[in-house]
């Protein structure tokens, strides 16, 4: 019995590590959406720069590195749109500064480009959403906590 609740414990560990670490796993699932959102097949992005990097990121690989795969999720609400994209890279994610140029044109996030992005090793998260978006916060914490 010892035995079979030992390996029951381990299966649990590994699946929780292996969902964490794909980008299914970052995912917004239903439950956790924020009350008055909606899942949309309409790319939301708030700005453009971002929804041209989700489509053509093999226009800076060269800077980048190789994605692997992506996926977005896009919402919309009565008072708030957005979209968020994964990505899972084949090499570590290194390219921090040259994505906030090339997203916001300066050195931090503006009104008219309001994205935010967090990497860790091979994953790339970036909301396309307004500052006080509450979409983007739930994302925020489940990704900042599965990506540590």
């Amino acid at each position: 019995m010892i035995r079979f609740l030992t390996l029951l414990c381990l299966i649990c560990v590994l699946t929780l590590k292996s969902n964490a670490q794909s980008l299914e796993g970052l995912k917004l699932s239903e439950s956790e959406v924020p009350e008055g959102y909606k899942s949309t097949d309409s790319k939301n992005c708030v700005s453009i720069q971002s929804c041209i990097f989700y489509d053509r990121p093999d226009m800076y690989e060269s800077t980048i590195g190789k994605v692997k795969s992506k996926q977005v999720q896009n919402f919309t609400s009565r008072k708030d749109k957005g979209s968020i994209m994964y990505f899972e890279f084949e090499e570590e994610f290194k390219s921090e500064a040259f994505l906030g140029g090339l997203l916001w044109g300066g050195a931090k996030p503006s009104t008219a480009h309001p994205e935010e992005f967090h990497s860790s090793g091979k994953f790339l998260v970036i909301w396309s959403c307004k500052k006080e978006s509450s979409v983007k916060k739930v994302s925020q914490a489940k990704v900042k906590a599965m990506l540590k």
